[in-house]
C-alpha cells in the first residue's frame, strides 16, 4: 500500500505543477491556451483551474499522509548497526576498545619523541 500511495502522490504532484503553470496569464504554458479560454470564457476557465489546484493540493496532502501511515515499520532488534554490535561484544567481554595504529605512524611518533 505504501508504494501505491507514493506513486499516486507523485502523479498528483506532477498534475498540480502543470495546472499551476497553466494558470500564469502572462506567458509560459498559458499563452498556448488563449483560444481555449475564449471558447469556455475566461472566468469559467479560471474558476476551473483554481478549483482543480485546490483539489490536487488536498489530494497530494491526503496521499502523503496515507503513505506515512502505511510506512513499513522496522524493529531495532533485527537491524542493529555494526558499531552497536561491536560495542555490545566489547561490553560483554570486559575488554576496552582498541584503536588500530598504523605501524609507520607509531615509529615516526616515537622517533620524534626521542629527539
Amino acid at each position: 500500500m505504501y508504494k501505491l500511495f507514493v506513486i499516486l502522490a507523485i502523479i498528483a504532484s506532477i498534475l498540480l505543477i502543470l495546472i499551476v503553470l497553466i494558470q500564469n496569464p502572462k506567458g509560459g504554458f498559458a499563452s498556448n491556451f488563449i483560444n481555449a479560454n475564449q471558447f469556455g470564457g475566461i472566468a469559467q476557465t479560471n474558476k476551473f483551474l483554481v478549483r482543480s489546484t485546490w483539489t490536487l493540493a488536498i489530494t497530494v496532502f491526503v496521499f502523503v499522509v496515507l503513505a506515512t501511515i502505511t510506512l513499513p515499520k522496522t524493529t531495532t532488534k533485527t537491524e542493529e548497526s555494526d558499531l552497536y554490535t561491536i560495542l555490545q561484544e566489547n561490553a560483554q567481554s570486559n575488554v576496552p576498545p582498541t584503536i588500530p595504529v598504523n605501524p609507520q605512524t607509531s615509529q615516526q611518533t616515537q622517533s620524534n619523541n626521542q629527539k
